[in-house]
């Protein structure tokens, strides 16, 4: 083996699937040079982690990605809701629901929707943008070892192919390497959790009949419960491709090599109502429903994401969002400490932000599998009132944190989710038209939602009355250096809201107050009114935020 010069990165990511490559298209969009490294030779060839909620829609469409995941996933925009069956032929069925948005009541909520796009689709989307801005990702290339000190990482590479190894000097790492992440078992961070909850093989294969079984029934997926032939089936083409999730009890002494082609193709047709369908078996893959949480998010220079540090069941799809959130929350912090703008203690506030949501939505998520008796799973329904769906999805929140004048005591997923403009809370979306003669530095007019404007830097918002706040911001801005815009929002403003949005209402404070907005979209902190000392409150509160205390 030969040994090759070595890199300097500001940011080195192991692992290359959805939360690598989420982390990347971040990084990318904010300007911070950064590796990636995947030890197999490609994006994923297995229909999984389909689900991608609103939220995560919302920060793809911020990345520049909405519409080429959109375009990945058409063959399924029509499929919606959950199908509950004896069988697919027998007269026992139920819609645990039929419409993600019955109604289109999220319009009001979020300038997209929720999106149908199985890993396989997704992940070659994201690895395009994310090269397009210059990411450097090999795959192939396995991290082998890693050294931390107080200024960075050394790490090790391995290009499979080669053997070559070569080393790489990184100011952080972050490790998005899986649900047995050898980075996070290598420090020694443990986990909390009930652990397992039950296992699947998921078989891919043809079956050119289903279709005409499965008829006008577009569902995201079908849970099956003949007690004999029990799982799960999910689409990929509404035609000739499709899923099957078979449970698996290993503790029953069941192994894989049990599930043959011939007994997995028996199972789905006897699931589905017609013996003797015509199936041919394309591939298979385990995978394990599980509760786990990481007790700690960071350790020194090494930050971990996705299911490096939660593992949760896949009903509700809460466990990929979840993923690529940790990515976009962490992506801005990356950027503001290697920037120079924030406190190295901003990194910190990742895992006070992000762990307390992935408990409550891994909770969520097994209670979920329970409700809806998912294929494989025994328990019985938790006693309780528990948070919707939209709460989880859009209304998580950061009590503690990067965050200032929250209630620390207020639970990180709300039983109703509300859109109130909360600090600590994702900020309200609304529509907005900019006015070309004020806009900066364009002069560019158009529809955008407020959400757009969340990405590179803290956004200030204020009413007309609030004008002090648009100077302060500006003077604080250049005295801190910190990437601070501030807009004026009403009529004759530089953001003109549609007819019938009162932006103060809507962000929950008066029209000469303001509120300071996060990069990732999270309100950091809103001032009900107007301020004696706007420059003084301001770079008081953004100092704080940042850690530069």
């Amino acid at each position: 083996m030969t040994a090759k010069t070595d890199d300097r990165i500001p940011v080195l990511i192991a692992g290359g699937s959805l939360v690598g490559l989420s982390t990347s298209l971040f990084l990318g969009r904010l300007g911070v040079p950064h590796l990636l490294v995947e030890k197999h030779a490609g994006t994923s060839h297995h229909p999984r982690g389909r689900g991608n909620n609103v939220r995560t829609m919302e920060l793809f469409r911020v990345a520049g990605a909405e519409q080429g995941i959109r375009d990945a996933a058409s063959v399924l925009a029509e499929n919606h809701g959950i199908l509950q069956a004896g069988s697919l032929t027998g007269a026992d069925q139920e819609w645990l629901f039929k419409e993600i948005d019955p109604g289109g009541g999220l319009a009001r909520f979020s300038p997209t929707g929720w999106c149908l796009c199985s890993q396989n689709d997704l992940e070659p989307v994201l690895l395009e943008h994310a090269r397009e801005l210059g990411g450097d990702l090999r795959f192939s290339t396995e991290l082998v070892s890693f050294e931390q000190d107080a200024d960075g990482v050394t790490a090790v590479l391995l290009d499979r192919p080669t053997g070559e190894r070569h080393t790489v000097r990184a100011d952080y790492l972050v490790a998005a390497d899986g649900p047995r992440s050898p980075v996070r078992e290598r420090l020694g961070i443990g986990q909390s959790g009930p652990g397992d909850l039950f296992h699947n093989v998921s078989v891919t294969f043809r079956a050119k009949r289903l279709a005409e079984v499965v008829g006008e029934r577009r569902f995201i997926a079908c849970y099956l419960t003949n007690p004999q032939a029990d799982g799960t089936l999910l689409p990929v083409d509404n035609s000739e491709q499709w899923v099957f999730h078979i449970p698996w009890h290993p503790d029953a002494g069941e192994t894989l090599d049990d599930f043959t082609d011939e007994r997995c193709a028996a199972h789905i047709s006897n699931s589905v109502g017609v013996p003797g369908l015509e199936i041919e078996i394309t591939g298979k893959a385990p995978w394990h429903a599980a509760q786990r949480v990481a007790e700690r998010y960071r350790e020194g220079r090494v930050l971990l994401a996705g299911d490096s540090v939660h593992e949760m069941s896949p009903t509700g799809a809460f466990g990929s969002n979840t993923g690529i959130q940790d990515a976009h929350n962490l992506a801005w912090k990356l950027a503001a400490v290697l920037g120079g703008w924030a406190g190295p203690g901003l990194l910190d506030t990742y895992g006070a932000e992000r762990q307390p949501v992935a408990e409550a939505t891994s909770a969520r998520a097994a209670s979920r599998a329970a409700e809806h008796s998912h294929p494989g799973y025994s328990a019985l329904p938790g006693i309780g009132r528990q948070a919707g769906v939209l709460a989880v999805a859009l209304g998580y929140r950061y009590p503690r944190g990067a965050v200032f004048g929250t209630d620390p005591d207020a639970p990180p997923v709300p039983e109703r989710f509300d859109a109130g403009g909360e600090p600590g809370s994702r900020a309200p979306h609304m529509w907005l038209r900019r006015d070309a003669k004020k806009v900066r530095p364009t002069g560019a007019g158009g529809r955008l939602s407020t959400l757009d404007l969340y990405e590179r830097s803290f956004v200030l918002l204020t009413g007309p009355p609030g004008r002090p706040w648009l100077a302060a911001a500006q003077r604080v801005a250049g005295r801190l250096g910190v990437p601070l815009d501030a807009y004026g929002v009403g009529p004759d403003q530089e953001l003109v809201p549609e007819p019938g949005a009162d932006w103060a209402e809507i962000h929950g404070t008066a029209d000469d107050g303001a509120v300071l907005v996060r990069p990732d979209g999270f309100v950091a902190w809103r001032a009900p009114g107007a301020e004696p000392d706007p420059d003084q409150t301001l770079a008081g509160v953004l100092e704080t935020v940042l850690s530069r205390h």
